[in-house]
């Protein structure tokens, strides 16, 4: 009698939580009824699956993804990894394109808000790019039936990736300050502009999703054009010191003047300015990590340049000069291009050439610090100003200001995690710029689906006091999500004339079960 083995592994928990956001439901009713072998729902929740798999599947080689696993189990009754083909899964695309795919974005979030009861007075924007293989071309090149949106330019632009020589798309990016989920999302093209976008976004937010909430954004929000259009949002973002008024305080402001802040390493003080005629607050802030970065960054920069100035003085030491004037200004002239290093003395000496009537001048010079400059640079070593146009401080306080700018890392992660080789978009293959965007749909539920379930697994182990063992084996109540699913690896689904059972679910697995919804455990068949 055979024995049917198929893989599960941790695949049971990211459909678990599929399922609980209600994302497949949610998808198979804006695309409406579709008379085929598997709904567009359920196509989605494959890629989704597809996406956080733990191995480097990009999407071309969807079905051989789904080659071995536990595919009816996982997806649906009936459902087998032929019909995930390549043909199914650019329709797919293209339906969700048609659809909307801000609207189906933001159908999902808002169930996951009133779901997870997902805490949204601040959120962060923050954006990327992602970088694609091959030639693109628009829409309009291509036979592509009824695809009615304006789609986005697959083209060069500033690169985050560092990779300046392929084509690339934008992606803006607003998380929450509650366990870095996103809310809201957009796909660009590849040479848009942050500053110009940010605004943008931040109005669409808004409007779209109707909440109030503080908007953290980074230094390429701050600009006058850009605070004058926020007038009806409130806003905090770093300010860039390449605005002279800042470049100034950061140097001028007494380290005596700064008080130290409840978050250990900082310290700050509060300024009223206004900029682009808004009226806003101003935090000086001071960090002793960066400051004791930057003060050795300096100092290998001052070394650095000492040896280059050593170099080009002996280089002028055999040089000669026909004139006194042409040799005092070749000095000054070399000196001058060094911004930690000054001529402190120069001795210009005559030398008798081989005619007995000429005479050339060589140069001997002293160099000492530039100790202005270089006092100035170690006030400024670690400072950095926070502006926002919350005038109320007890609406949100200095400590907030910081606290609030420091959790600007949530969408920071949210990035690194899409960009991850693990994940599906390690390198973007598919060959439409309108299906790359209905791609950028999938990247964003995929970070939805994760960060959901990270933060209910974390607020379970609070809830309930306990602890799950980490990479190193010691307990821990905020472990990652992905650790947690490497944990479940070689997991099988086993079929015995009918009958169904799970192998290697270990007792330290049934434990970590135990801290999963029932959505998750059903498919460890536990409920």
């Amino acid at each position: 009698m055979s024995i049917e083995v198929s893989n599960i592994d941790h695949l049971g928990l990211v459909a678990g939580i599929i399922d609980e956001i209600g994302i497949e439901q949610k998808i198979n009713q804006l695309l409406g009824e579709q008379p085929e072998k598997i709904t567009g729902g359920q196509v989605v929740k494959g890629m989704l699956l597809n996406g956080l798999g733990l191995v480097s599947s990009p999407l071309y080689l969807f079905s051989r993804f789904f080659e071995g696993k536990a595919i009816e189990h996982l997806i649906g009754q009936g459902v087998k990894t032929e019909y995930f083909n390549d043909d199914k899964l650019g329709r797919v695309l293209d339906q969700l394109y048609r659809r909307g795919l801000n609207e189906i974005f933001m159908s999902v979030v808002l169930e996951a808000v009133k779901t997870y009861q997902l805490e949204t007075s601040t959120v962060h924007l923050d954006s990327t790019s992602f970088h694609v293989h091959g030639d693109y071309h628009t829409d309009e090149d291509e036979s592509t039936e009824d695809i009615e949106p304006k789609t986005i330019k697959i083209t060069y632009g500033y690169s985050r990736d560092k990779r300046p020589d392929l084509k690339q798309f934008m992606m803006d990016l607003i998380c929450t300050n509650d366990g870095d989920v996103p809310l809201w999302m957009r796909i660009g093209s590849g040479n848009e502009s942050d500053q110009k976008q940010f605004v943008q976004a931040m109005k669409n937010f808004k409007n779209q999703l109707k909440f109030d909430s503080l908007m953290v954004a980074d230094s390429a929000l701050y600009t006058q054009e850009n605070l004058q259009l926020l007038t009806n949002i409130k806003w905090l973002s770093r300010v860039p010191v390449r605005i002279k008024a800042a470049y100034k305080l950061v140097e001028e402001i007494d380290g005596s003047d700064l008080n130290p802040s409840q978050i250990k390493g900082y310290r700050y003080q509060e300024l009223s300015k206004t900029y682009g005629g808004i009226e806003q607050r101003w935090l000086i802030v001071e960090s002793q990590l960066r400051r004791e970065s930057d003060l050795k960054s300096l100092e290998k920069k001052i070394q650095k340049e000492r040896a280059e100035v050593d170099k080009k003085l002996r280089a002028l030491k055999y040089e000669k000069f026909a004139c006194l004037p042409d040799a005092e200004t070749a000095t000054r002239k070399l000196l001058k291009k060094f911004l930690y290093h000054e001529m402190t003395e120069i001795n210009v000496q005559e030398v008798e050439s081989k005619s007995d009537t000429d005479f050339s001048y060589e140069v001997q010079v002293q160099v000492g610090l530039r100790e202005s400059k270089i006092e100035l640079e170690k006030k400024r070593a670690g400072r950095f100003i926070l502006a926002t146009n919350v005038l109320d401080k007890m609406a949100l306080t200095k400590e907030e200001m910081l606290s609030k700018y420091k959790g600007q890392q949530s969408v920071e992660r949210g990035f690194r995690f899409l960009k991850d080789p693990l994940f599906l978009t390690d390198s973007v293959f598919l060959k439409s710029p309108h299906r790359i965007e209905a791609l950028g749909l999938i990247m964003g539920l995929c970070l939805l689906v994760y960060t959901l379930g990270q933060r209910q697994l974390r607020q379970t182990l609070n809830r309930t006091k306990s602890s799950v063992k980490n990479q190193l084996g010691r307990p821990t109540n905020r472990p990652t999500l992905r650790w947690i699913f490497q944990c479940f690896q070689s997991i099988h689904l086993l079929i015995n004339s009918g009958v169904k059972s799970i192998s290697n679910l270990t007792p330290d697995r049934l434990e970590l079960l135990k801290f999963f919804p029932p959505s998750c455990q059903r498919y460890y068949l536990l409920s």
